[in-house]
């Protein structure tokens, strides 16, 4: 088990709010809520409800991935977001680097999934009581070992990104969970992340669009585009 040691700057890195939602940046490292141990209290939803005491986590990311996440503002905004996600009205995608090149240019992963509970957060292919499980992918660009790759997943299982590109053969780099050994140590943390949501705003219905740059470390220097 590794020791907790989130980030500490930036504290809280905000990128759009109203009167209903706030929208956050997440930084790798940091739990989305808070932990069942003391040493693990320190989270996004807890930072966030030090300045905005109402708001209340909708969705999670693992604390590996960095990204965006929405808050509400309130109970009744937060039974509004979370019908969106239930009913799959939110749109979200996700940059991943790789290990490999995939031959194809895009596709798909319908994979099902369930947690392997003898080893525990780890999730794992099962295709008698899985849980239909499925993403879609795209190279945005290649280098001479890995691939940026978008994904943008129809559910939202558990470590399913994780799992998914690992099961096709290209894990994502710096993966504790599911990278193989090369993998792991080509990245100094887990290279994914949640750059884009669009949903329609639970109050207004006007339809939102927030997206962010990715962190630095995803660069892999020369690299071919595809557009």
């Amino acid at each position: 088990m590794r020791k907790y040691c989130p980030p500490s700057e930036p504290f809280l890195s905000e990128v759009y709010k109203d009167t209903s939602i706030l929208v956050l940046n997440k930084p790798s490292g940091l739990l989305s809520v808070p932990g069942r141990d003391p040493a693990n209290k320190d989270s996004l939803a807890s930072r966030v409800q030090q300045r905005y005491s109402e708001a209340l986590i909708v969705h999670r990311l693992d604390m590996d991935t960095s990204g965006l996440v929405v808050m509400a503002r309130g109970p009744e905004i937060h039974r509004k977001l979370s019908t969106l996600f239930q009913n799959r009205e939110v749109n979200k995608t996700y940059l991943a680097r790789v290990w490999g090149v995939p031959e194809a240019e895009s596709g798909e992963v319908n994979l099902p999934l369930i947690c392997d509970w003898p080893n525990r957060p780890r999730q794992k292919v099962d295709f008698e009581v899985g849980k239909p499980s499925l993403t879609y992918w795209e190279k945005v660009s290649i280098s001479e070992s890995s691939s940026l790759i978008r994904l943008k997943p129809v559910t939202g299982r558990s470590h399913q990104l994780r799992v998914h590109m690992q099961a096709i053969g290209h894990p994502i780099l710096g993966d504790p969970f599911y990278a193989s050994s090369e993998a792991l140590s080509a990245a100094p943390r887990l290279l994914l992340h949640a750059n884009e949501l669009d949903f329609d705003h639970p109050d207004t219905g006007e339809k939102l669009h927030f997206s962010i740059p990715l962190p630095v470390s995803f660069s892999a220097g020369q690299e071919r585009a595809y557009f």
